[in-house]
C-alpha cells in the first residue's frame, strides 16, 4: 500500500519533526511505502501542500493519507466531514495516529459517520440559536444587518435585467 504522510503546522516557528517521525514510524511498521508532506507555514485559506495531496489522492498516486491528529488536516469540522467522506466514497484511505481513527475498516467507518451525526446536529443546534437569538433582537426592534454607509448613498443600477431577459427569448424564437 502506498500512502501520503501529511504534516502541518501553522507557523514558522513551529516543528514538524514530531509529527513526521510518529508518521514514518507507523508507516514503516505497517510495510507502506509512503512519502511525507510537510506544511510548514499555513492559514485557514492557504494550505497549497495539503491542496497537492488531496489532488494526488483524488488521482488515485496514493491508497491512503495518515494524519498525526484530526486537527493537522482540516481547520473545520465542516472541512474535515466533507474532504474525508469523499476520500472514503472513492475508497481512499484515511487514518489518523492520535485519534486512533482508521477509517479503512468497518468500525473505523461506523466512527466516522457517528462524528458525521455529532456534527449535523451541533451544526442544528448553532443554527437553531442564531434563528431564536435573531428574532428576539427584531421583535425587540433592533435593526438587523449592515449598518446604513457610503454604499447605500449611490443608487443601485435596477434596469437592464429584465431587457436583457426578453432579448435573450426574443432571440431563442
Amino acid at each position: 500500500m502506498k500512502v501520503a504522510l501529511y504534516c502541518r503546522v501553522s507557523t514558522n516557528e513551529q516543528d514538524t519533526l514530531a509529527q513526521r517521525e510518529t508518521l514514518e514510524k507507523y508507516a514503516k511498521a505497517k510495510g507502506w511505502e509512503y512519502q511525507t508532506f510537510e506544511e510548514t507555514e499555513s492559514s485557514r485559506k492557504t494550505r497549497p501542500i495539503k491542496q497537492r495531496v488531496l489532488t494526488m489522492l483524488r488521482t488515485k498516486e496514493f491508497d491512503g493519507v495518515v494524519i498525526y491528529r484530526l486537527d493537522r488536516w482540516a481547520r473545520s469540522t465542516v472541512e474535515l466531514l466533507l474532504e474525508v467522506k469523499e476520500l472514503i466514497d472513492k475508497g481512499i484511505g484515511f487514518t489518523s495516529i492520535t485519534d486512533n481513527l482508521d477509517f479503512t475498516t468497518a468500525s473505523g467507518k461506523l466512527h466516522f459517520y457517528i462524528i458525521c451525526a455529532f456534527a449535523e446536529f451541533e451544526r442544528s443546534l448553532i443554527s437553531d440559536r442564531t434563528k431564536a437569538a435573531l428574532k428576539a433582537k427584531k421583535e425587540a426592534g433592533i435593526r438587523l444587518g449592515r449598518p446604513p454607509g457610503s454604499k447605500d448613498i449611490k443608487k443601485r443600477k435596477k434596469s437592464g435585467y429584465f431587457v436583457r431577459e426578453m432579448r435573450k427569448r426574443e432571440q431563442a424564437k
